[in-house]
Protein backbone atom coordinates (compact mmCIF):
# COMPACT_ATOMS: atom_id res chain seq x y z
CA UNK A 1 0.00 0.00 0.00
CA UNK A 2 1.28 3.20 -1.38
CA UNK A 3 0.94 6.76 1.25
CA UNK A 4 0.37 10.08 -0.32
CA UNK A 5 2.08 13.51 1.17
CA UNK A 6 -1.53 13.20 3.04
CA UNK A 7 0.15 10.34 5.35
CA UNK A 8 -2.85 8.66 4.01
CA UNK A 9 -3.17 5.33 1.58
CA UNK A 10 -4.34 5.09 -1.85
CA UNK A 11 -4.22 1.96 -4.40
CA UNK A 12 -1.68 3.38 -6.81
CA UNK A 13 0.81 0.54 -8.04
CA UNK A 14 3.61 2.64 -9.27
CA UNK A 15 5.88 5.45 -8.20
CA UNK A 16 5.04 7.79 -11.15
CA UNK A 17 1.15 7.46 -10.51
CA UNK A 18 2.17 8.52 -7.12
CA UNK A 19 3.85 11.78 -8.14
CA UNK A 20 1.50 12.82 -10.00
CA UNK A 21 -1.03 12.16 -7.38
CA UNK A 22 0.57 13.95 -4.86
CA UNK A 23 1.84 17.11 -7.42
CA UNK A 24 -2.31 16.91 -7.83
CA UNK A 25 -2.78 16.92 -4.22
CA UNK A 26 -0.47 20.19 -4.04
CA UNK A 27 -1.72 22.17 -6.70
CA UNK A 28 -5.39 21.65 -5.84
CA UNK A 29 -4.38 23.05 -2.25
CA UNK A 30 -2.34 25.82 -3.78
CA UNK A 31 -5.29 26.52 -6.27
CA UNK A 32 -2.74 25.91 -8.98
CA UNK A 33 -3.36 25.92 -12.97
CA UNK A 34 -1.91 22.11 -12.67
CA UNK A 35 -4.59 20.51 -10.85
CA UNK A 36 -6.22 18.96 -13.66
CA UNK A 37 -3.06 18.16 -15.56
CA UNK A 38 -1.48 15.63 -12.68
CA UNK A 39 -5.26 14.56 -12.33
CA UNK A 40 -5.33 13.43 -15.81
CA UNK A 41 -1.71 11.62 -15.40
CA UNK A 42 -3.11 9.59 -12.60
CA UNK A 43 -6.33 8.56 -14.42
CA UNK A 44 -4.37 8.07 -17.69
CA UNK A 45 -1.95 5.16 -16.09
CA UNK A 46 -4.37 3.89 -13.40
CA UNK A 47 -8.11 4.03 -15.01
CA UNK A 48 -9.50 2.28 -12.31
CA UNK A 49 -8.52 4.30 -9.52
CA UNK A 50 -11.86 4.93 -7.96
CA UNK A 51 -10.42 8.13 -5.90
CA UNK A 52 -9.43 10.04 -8.74
CA UNK A 53 -12.55 9.68 -10.71
CA UNK A 54 -14.48 10.96 -7.11
CA UNK A 55 -12.09 13.89 -7.22
CA UNK A 56 -13.19 14.86 -10.81
CA UNK A 57 -16.64 14.93 -10.14
CA UNK A 58 -16.56 17.12 -6.73
CA UNK A 59 -13.64 19.49 -8.56
CA UNK A 60 -16.17 19.72 -11.29
CA UNK A 61 -19.38 20.32 -8.88
CA UNK A 62 -17.14 23.31 -7.25
CA UNK A 63 -16.72 24.89 -10.20
CA UNK A 64 -20.75 25.47 -9.81
CA UNK A 65 -21.89 25.57 -13.51
CA UNK A 66 -25.18 23.58 -14.64
CA UNK A 67 -23.26 22.04 -18.05
CA UNK A 68 -19.98 20.27 -15.04
CA UNK A 69 -23.27 18.40 -13.57
CA UNK A 70 -22.89 15.80 -16.31
CA UNK A 71 -19.28 15.82 -15.93
CA UNK A 72 -19.45 14.74 -12.61
CA UNK A 73 -21.98 12.00 -13.15
CA UNK A 74 -19.69 10.84 -15.37
CA UNK A 75 -17.25 10.86 -12.94
CA UNK A 76 -19.72 8.94 -10.23
CA UNK A 77 -20.26 6.44 -12.97
CA UNK A 78 -16.53 5.84 -13.44
CA UNK A 79 -15.84 5.63 -9.88
CA UNK A 80 -18.71 2.83 -9.29
CA UNK A 81 -17.29 1.15 -11.95
CA UNK A 82 -13.92 1.28 -10.61
CA UNK A 83 -15.31 0.54 -7.32
CA UNK A 84 -17.09 -2.77 -8.07
CA UNK A 85 -13.81 -3.81 -9.94
CA UNK A 86 -10.91 -2.85 -7.58
CA UNK A 87 -10.66 -3.12 -3.78
CA UNK A 88 -10.86 0.40 -2.21
CA UNK A 89 -9.22 1.85 1.04
CA UNK A 90 -12.01 3.08 3.57
CA UNK A 91 -10.96 6.50 2.67
CA UNK A 92 -11.19 6.00 -0.79
CA UNK A 93 -15.03 4.16 -0.83
CA UNK A 94 -15.71 8.10 1.23
CA UNK A 95 -14.58 9.91 -1.93
CA UNK A 96 -16.97 7.70 -4.19
CA UNK A 97 -19.89 8.27 -0.91
CA UNK A 98 -18.88 11.99 -1.04
CA UNK A 99 -19.54 12.41 -4.74
CA UNK A 100 -22.95 10.41 -4.47
CA UNK A 101 -24.21 12.53 -1.92
CA UNK A 102 -23.39 15.97 -3.92
CA UNK A 103 -25.43 14.56 -6.87
CA UNK A 104 -27.96 13.39 -4.58
CA UNK A 105 -28.63 17.15 -3.76
CA UNK A 106 -26.79 16.82 -0.23
CA UNK A 107 -23.56 19.10 -0.40
CA UNK A 108 -23.71 18.37 3.65
CA UNK A 109 -23.49 14.45 2.91
CA UNK A 110 -20.55 14.92 1.02
CA UNK A 111 -19.01 16.95 4.09
CA UNK A 112 -19.95 14.14 6.36
CA UNK A 113 -18.08 11.96 4.17
CA UNK A 114 -14.98 13.82 4.13
CA UNK A 115 -14.94 14.25 8.11
CA UNK A 116 -15.34 10.17 8.21
CA UNK A 117 -12.74 10.17 6.17
CA UNK A 118 -10.45 12.70 8.25
CA UNK A 119 -11.40 10.61 11.64
CA UNK A 120 -9.49 7.64 10.33
CA UNK A 121 -7.17 9.95 9.27
CA UNK A 122 -6.65 13.19 10.63
CA UNK A 123 -3.87 13.93 8.79
CA UNK A 124 -5.43 13.84 4.86
CA UNK A 125 -5.14 17.84 3.79
CA UNK A 126 -7.11 16.70 0.75
CA UNK A 127 -10.06 15.68 2.45
CA UNK A 128 -9.75 18.49 4.71
CA UNK A 129 -9.71 21.00 2.19
CA UNK A 130 -12.26 19.48 0.28
CA UNK A 131 -14.53 19.77 3.67
CA UNK A 132 -13.41 23.26 3.71
CA UNK A 133 -14.20 24.15 0.31
CA UNK A 134 -17.99 22.86 0.21
CA UNK A 135 -18.91 24.28 3.58
CA UNK A 136 -17.44 27.50 2.45
CA UNK A 137 -20.09 27.18 -0.56
CA UNK A 138 -22.92 26.56 1.91
CA UNK A 139 -21.81 29.13 4.18
CA UNK A 140 -20.87 27.10 6.96
CA UNK A 141 -17.81 29.28 8.66
CA UNK A 142 -18.22 27.75 11.98
CA UNK A 143 -18.04 24.44 10.36
CA UNK A 144 -14.78 25.38 8.35
CA UNK A 145 -13.17 26.47 11.68
CA UNK A 146 -14.37 23.14 13.56
CA UNK A 147 -13.41 21.16 10.89
CA UNK A 148 -9.79 22.35 10.53
CA UNK A 149 -9.25 22.75 14.13
CA UNK A 150 -9.65 18.77 15.09
CA UNK A 151 -7.18 18.16 12.59
CA UNK A 152 -4.49 20.76 13.27
CA UNK A 153 -2.66 18.22 15.79
CA UNK A 154 -2.28 15.90 12.95
CA UNK A 155 -0.20 18.43 10.64
CA UNK A 156 2.77 18.81 13.14
CA UNK A 157 6.18 20.33 11.95
CA UNK A 158 6.89 17.33 9.13
CA UNK A 159 4.00 17.29 7.60
CA UNK A 160 4.65 18.42 3.93
CA UNK A 161 1.06 20.31 3.74
CA UNK A 162 1.22 22.39 7.12
CA UNK A 163 1.39 25.47 5.78
CA UNK A 164 -1.71 24.56 3.41
CA UNK A 165 -3.69 23.95 6.82
CA UNK A 166 -2.82 27.07 8.17
CA UNK A 167 -4.16 28.92 5.40
CA UNK A 168 -7.67 27.25 5.95
CA UNK A 169 -7.23 27.64 9.80
CA UNK A 170 -6.20 31.41 9.18
CA UNK A 171 -9.61 32.01 6.74
CA UNK A 172 -11.67 30.02 9.30
CA UNK A 173 -10.96 32.33 12.02
CA UNK A 174 -11.07 35.75 10.02
CA UNK A 175 -14.72 34.49 8.82
CA UNK A 176 -15.82 33.78 12.57
CA UNK A 177 -14.24 37.03 13.40
CA UNK A 178 -11.16 35.91 14.90
CA UNK A 179 -9.29 38.25 13.12
CA UNK A 180 -5.71 38.71 15.15
CA UNK A 181 -5.20 34.95 15.05
CA UNK A 182 -6.77 34.82 12.09
CA UNK A 183 -3.43 36.78 11.00
CA UNK A 184 -1.22 34.94 12.89
CA UNK A 185 -1.88 31.83 11.42
CA UNK A 186 -1.66 33.07 7.93
CA UNK A 187 1.71 34.50 8.04
CA UNK A 188 2.74 31.33 9.62
CA UNK A 189 1.26 28.86 6.81
CA UNK A 190 2.85 31.06 4.45
CA UNK A 191 6.23 31.11 5.74
CA UNK A 192 5.95 26.90 5.14
CA UNK A 193 4.03 27.27 1.92
CA UNK A 194 4.81 30.66 0.23
CA UNK A 195 2.64 29.34 -2.65
CA UNK A 196 -0.52 29.25 -0.52
CA UNK A 197 -2.87 31.67 -2.16
CA UNK A 198 -5.84 30.58 0.85
CA UNK A 199 -3.59 31.57 2.82
CA UNK A 200 -2.54 34.97 1.68
CA UNK A 201 -5.69 36.04 1.03
CA UNK A 202 -7.06 34.94 4.32
CA UNK A 203 -5.24 37.42 5.74
CA UNK A 204 -6.41 40.23 3.04
CA UNK A 205 -9.78 39.54 4.49
CA UNK A 206 -8.23 40.67 8.00
CA UNK A 207 -7.31 43.44 6.29
CA UNK A 208 -10.48 44.46 4.58
CA UNK A 209 -12.76 43.77 7.63
CA UNK A 210 -10.13 45.89 9.83
CA UNK A 211 -9.89 48.72 7.55
CA UNK A 212 -6.03 48.03 6.85
CA UNK A 213 -6.11 48.76 3.26
CA UNK A 214 -2.43 49.71 3.27
CA UNK A 215 -1.41 46.49 5.21
CA UNK A 216 -3.21 44.42 2.42
CA UNK A 217 -2.22 46.18 -0.61
CA UNK A 218 1.15 45.87 0.53
CA UNK A 219 0.89 42.16 1.41
CA UNK A 220 -0.41 41.52 -1.58
CA UNK A 221 2.42 43.47 -3.82
CA UNK A 222 5.08 41.28 -1.50
CA UNK A 223 3.57 37.99 -1.89
CA UNK A 224 3.34 37.54 -5.74
CA UNK A 225 4.69 34.42 -5.50
CA UNK A 226 1.54 32.96 -3.62
CA UNK A 227 -0.77 33.83 -6.11
CA UNK A 228 0.70 34.34 -9.65
CA UNK A 229 1.09 30.82 -10.62
CA UNK A 230 -2.96 30.15 -9.54
CA UNK A 231 -5.80 29.50 -11.88
CA UNK A 232 -8.36 31.95 -11.79
CA UNK A 233 -8.19 32.76 -8.41
CA UNK A 234 -5.13 35.08 -9.24
CA UNK A 235 -8.00 37.16 -10.49
CA UNK A 236 -9.96 37.08 -7.25
CA UNK A 237 -6.66 38.10 -5.26
CA UNK A 238 -6.71 40.94 -7.78
CA UNK A 239 -10.11 41.89 -6.72
CA UNK A 240 -9.46 42.32 -3.45
CA UNK A 241 -6.55 44.52 -4.00
CA UNK A 242 -9.53 46.85 -5.88
CA UNK A 243 -11.56 46.87 -2.83
CA UNK A 244 -8.44 47.68 -0.81
CA UNK A 245 -8.08 50.59 -3.45
CA UNK A 246 -11.69 51.51 -3.26
CA UNK A 247 -11.02 51.57 0.65
CA UNK A 248 -8.29 54.53 0.53
CA UNK A 249 -10.44 56.29 -2.05
CA UNK A 250 -8.37 55.42 -5.37
CA UNK A 251 -11.63 54.45 -7.46
CA UNK A 252 -9.49 55.32 -10.51
CA UNK A 253 -7.19 52.41 -9.72
CA UNK A 254 -9.73 49.87 -8.66
CA UNK A 255 -11.45 50.47 -12.42
CA UNK A 256 -7.85 49.92 -13.85
CA UNK A 257 -7.38 46.94 -12.35
CA UNK A 258 -10.79 45.89 -13.46
CA UNK A 259 -9.56 46.19 -17.18
CA UNK A 260 -6.18 45.17 -16.60
CA UNK A 261 -6.27 42.34 -14.95
CA UNK A 262 -9.77 41.37 -13.18
CA UNK A 263 -11.56 40.81 -16.90
CA UNK A 264 -8.38 40.29 -18.39
CA UNK A 265 -9.66 36.67 -19.57
CA UNK A 266 -13.72 37.05 -20.63
CA UNK A 267 -14.72 34.17 -18.43
CA UNK A 268 -17.80 32.98 -17.61
CA UNK A 269 -16.57 31.23 -14.54
CA UNK A 270 -19.09 32.39 -11.93
CA UNK A 271 -16.15 33.04 -9.42
CA UNK A 272 -15.13 35.53 -12.00
CA UNK A 273 -18.16 37.07 -12.33
CA UNK A 274 -18.84 37.56 -8.84
CA UNK A 275 -15.68 39.36 -8.70
CA UNK A 276 -16.84 41.84 -12.03
CA UNK A 277 -19.98 42.42 -11.08
CA UNK A 278 -19.49 43.09 -7.60
CA UNK A 279 -16.71 45.14 -8.09
CA UNK A 280 -18.85 47.39 -10.68
CA UNK A 281 -21.55 47.57 -8.40
CA UNK A 282 -19.35 49.24 -5.35
CA UNK A 283 -18.02 51.44 -7.66
CA UNK A 284 -21.60 52.48 -9.19
CA UNK A 285 -22.56 52.92 -5.10
CA UNK A 286 -19.56 55.65 -5.31
CA UNK A 287 -20.63 57.64 -7.94
CA UNK A 288 -18.70 56.13 -10.67
CA UNK A 289 -19.52 56.08 -14.10
CA UNK A 290 -18.31 52.26 -15.52
CA UNK A 291 -19.53 52.82 -18.72
CA UNK A 292 -20.04 50.14 -21.26
CA UNK A 293 -18.81 47.42 -19.27
CA UNK A 294 -21.75 45.86 -18.40
CA UNK A 295 -22.89 44.61 -21.24
CA UNK A 296 -20.20 42.20 -21.75
CA UNK A 297 -20.77 40.52 -18.31
CA UNK A 298 -25.08 40.66 -18.84
CA UNK A 299 -23.77 38.86 -22.50
CA UNK A 300 -22.71 36.11 -20.41
CA UNK A 301 -24.82 36.28 -17.32
CA UNK A 302 -27.96 35.62 -19.73
CA UNK A 303 -26.98 32.58 -20.86
CA UNK A 304 -26.79 31.67 -17.13
CA UNK A 305 -30.55 31.82 -16.11
CA UNK A 306 -30.94 28.27 -15.72
CA UNK A 307 -28.29 27.45 -14.24
CA UNK A 308 -29.59 27.21 -10.28
CA UNK A 309 -26.73 25.77 -8.84
CA UNK A 310 -25.24 28.08 -6.14
CA UNK A 311 -27.67 30.81 -5.02
CA UNK A 312 -24.77 33.08 -4.39
CA UNK A 313 -23.46 33.13 -8.30
CA UNK A 314 -26.98 33.43 -9.53
CA UNK A 315 -27.10 36.56 -7.26
CA UNK A 316 -24.10 37.86 -9.23
CA UNK A 317 -25.64 36.78 -12.48
CA UNK A 318 -28.66 38.94 -11.38
CA UNK A 319 -26.14 41.89 -10.90
CA UNK A 320 -24.98 42.07 -14.53
CA UNK A 321 -28.16 41.66 -16.04
CA UNK A 322 -29.84 44.46 -13.70
CA UNK A 323 -26.58 46.93 -14.74
CA UNK A 324 -27.39 46.57 -18.39
CA UNK A 325 -30.99 46.65 -17.82
CA UNK A 326 -31.42 43.00 -19.77
CA UNK A 327 -35.48 42.85 -18.89
CA UNK A 328 -36.24 39.61 -20.39
CA UNK A 329 -33.23 37.88 -18.95
CA UNK A 330 -34.55 38.82 -15.64
CA UNK A 331 -37.59 38.03 -15.59
CA UNK A 332 -36.52 34.52 -16.05
CA UNK A 333 -34.08 34.40 -13.82
CA UNK A 334 -36.74 35.80 -11.80
CA UNK A 335 -39.41 32.92 -12.66
CA UNK A 336 -36.51 30.21 -12.11
CA UNK A 337 -36.02 31.31 -8.42
CA UNK A 338 -39.68 30.91 -8.14
CA UNK A 339 -39.44 27.48 -9.56
CA UNK A 340 -36.67 26.33 -7.87
CA UNK A 341 -37.54 27.86 -4.47
CA UNK A 342 -41.06 25.32 -4.42
CA UNK A 343 -38.56 22.19 -4.62
CA UNK A 344 -37.39 20.04 -1.62
CA UNK A 345 -33.45 20.08 -0.74
CA UNK A 346 -30.82 22.30 0.29
CA UNK A 347 -29.69 24.13 -2.24
CA UNK A 348 -33.63 24.73 -3.23
CA UNK A 349 -34.06 26.03 0.36
CA UNK A 350 -31.46 28.68 -0.09
CA UNK A 351 -33.33 29.71 -3.52
CA UNK A 352 -36.47 30.08 -0.86
CA UNK A 353 -34.61 31.92 1.74
CA UNK A 354 -33.05 34.46 1.15
CA UNK A 355 -32.92 34.00 -2.76
CA UNK A 356 -36.24 35.09 -3.82
CA UNK A 357 -36.47 38.16 -1.74
CA UNK A 358 -32.71 39.13 -2.52
CA UNK A 359 -33.19 38.81 -5.93
CA UNK A 360 -36.17 40.87 -6.03
CA UNK A 361 -34.51 43.33 -3.77
CA UNK A 362 -31.70 43.52 -6.54
CA UNK A 363 -34.47 44.02 -9.18
CA UNK A 364 -36.35 46.85 -7.36
CA UNK A 365 -32.95 48.57 -6.29
CA UNK A 366 -32.20 48.68 -10.52
CA UNK A 367 -34.70 49.90 -10.83
CA UNK A 368 -35.22 52.99 -8.33
CA UNK A 369 -37.97 51.27 -6.35
CA UNK A 370 -35.73 51.88 -3.24
CA UNK A 371 -37.92 51.58 -0.40
CA UNK A 372 -39.20 48.20 -1.86
CA UNK A 373 -35.74 47.23 -1.96
CA UNK A 374 -35.20 48.01 1.41
CA UNK A 375 -37.24 46.07 2.24
CA UNK A 376 -37.03 43.23 0.56
CA UNK A 377 -33.28 42.95 1.47
CA UNK A 378 -34.04 43.39 5.07
CA UNK A 379 -36.19 40.19 4.65
CA UNK A 380 -33.39 38.14 3.03
CA UNK A 381 -30.54 39.78 5.45
CA UNK A 382 -30.70 37.08 8.14
CA UNK A 383 -30.10 34.25 5.86
CA UNK A 384 -28.10 35.54 3.54
CA UNK A 385 -24.54 33.42 4.70
CA UNK A 386 -26.00 30.50 3.86
CA UNK A 387 -25.41 31.31 -0.06
CA UNK A 388 -22.27 30.72 0.60
CA UNK A 389 -19.04 32.83 -0.25
CA UNK A 390 -17.03 35.13 2.52
CA UNK A 391 -18.21 38.67 4.60
CA UNK A 392 -16.47 40.57 1.96
CA UNK A 393 -17.72 39.09 -1.23
CA UNK A 394 -21.36 39.44 0.70
CA UNK A 395 -20.71 42.73 1.75
CA UNK A 396 -21.73 44.01 -1.82
CA UNK A 397 -25.22 42.86 -0.78
CA UNK A 398 -25.18 45.07 2.76
CA UNK A 399 -23.72 48.13 0.56
CA UNK A 400 -27.08 47.69 -1.77
CA UNK A 401 -28.85 47.68 1.19
CA UNK A 402 -27.66 50.10 3.11
CA UNK A 403 -27.95 52.63 0.28
CA UNK A 404 -31.57 51.50 -0.43
CA UNK A 405 -32.10 52.58 2.80
CA UNK A 406 -30.83 55.54 2.49
CA UNK A 407 -32.16 56.72 -0.50
CA UNK A 408 -35.52 55.77 0.96
CA UNK A 409 -35.41 58.17 3.83
CA UNK A 410 -34.86 54.89 6.42
CA UNK A 411 -32.43 56.20 8.54
CA UNK A 412 -32.72 54.55 11.91
CA UNK A 413 -33.01 51.28 10.06
CA UNK A 414 -30.54 51.77 7.94
CA UNK A 415 -27.85 53.03 10.84
CA UNK A 416 -28.57 49.66 12.62
CA UNK A 417 -27.80 48.26 9.61
CA UNK A 418 -24.59 49.76 9.45
CA UNK A 419 -23.64 49.49 13.32
CA UNK A 420 -24.07 45.63 12.64
CA UNK A 421 -21.98 45.59 9.49
CA UNK A 422 -19.78 47.53 11.56
CA UNK A 423 -19.65 45.25 15.04
CA UNK A 424 -18.95 41.96 12.59
CA UNK A 425 -15.68 44.37 11.70
CA UNK A 426 -14.47 44.53 14.89
CA UNK A 427 -15.53 48.30 15.33
CA UNK A 428 -13.21 49.32 12.86
CA UNK A 429 -14.82 52.26 10.16
CA UNK A 430 -13.49 51.26 6.64
CA UNK A 431 -14.50 54.71 4.14
CA UNK A 432 -18.17 53.28 2.91
CA UNK A 433 -18.91 53.45 7.19
CA UNK A 434 -17.91 56.60 7.47
CA UNK A 435 -19.58 58.50 3.99
CA UNK A 436 -23.03 56.39 4.70
CA UNK A 437 -22.95 57.76 8.61
CA UNK A 438 -22.05 60.97 7.59
CA UNK A 439 -24.94 61.25 4.81
CA UNK A 440 -27.42 60.07 7.45
CA UNK A 441 -26.03 62.76 9.61
CA UNK A 442 -26.25 65.83 7.04
CA UNK A 443 -30.52 63.77 6.36
CA UNK A 444 -31.00 64.34 10.14
CA UNK A 445 -29.70 67.66 10.30
CA UNK A 446 -31.60 69.44 7.43
CA UNK A 447 -35.11 69.32 9.10
CA UNK A 448 -33.27 70.84 12.52
CA UNK A 449 -32.13 73.50 10.08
Amino acid sequence: MMYDICHSPVTLSTPEALDEWNGMIRAFLAHGTATPTHLGAVLSSHPDFAMGHAARGLFSLMLGRAEMVSVAHEAARHAREAQAATSLTHREALWVKALEHWLDGRPSGAVAAMECALDAHPADTLSAKVSHAIRFILGDAAGMRRSIERVLEAHGSDHACRGFALGCHAFALEETGDYDRAEAAGREGLLLAPDDSWGLHAITHVYDMTARPDMGIKLIESHVNAWDHCNNFRYHVWWHKALLHMDQGEMDVALGLYDAQIRADKTDDYRDISNATSLLVRLELEGIDVGPRWEELADLAQNRTDDGCVVFADLHYMLALTGADRGEAKDAMTQRFAKDAANTGEMPQRYADPGVAALSGLNAFAEGRYDAAFGDLIAARPAMQSIGGSHAQRDVFERITIDAGLRAGRYDQTEAVIQDRLARRAGRRDRFTNTRLATIDQARRIPAQ
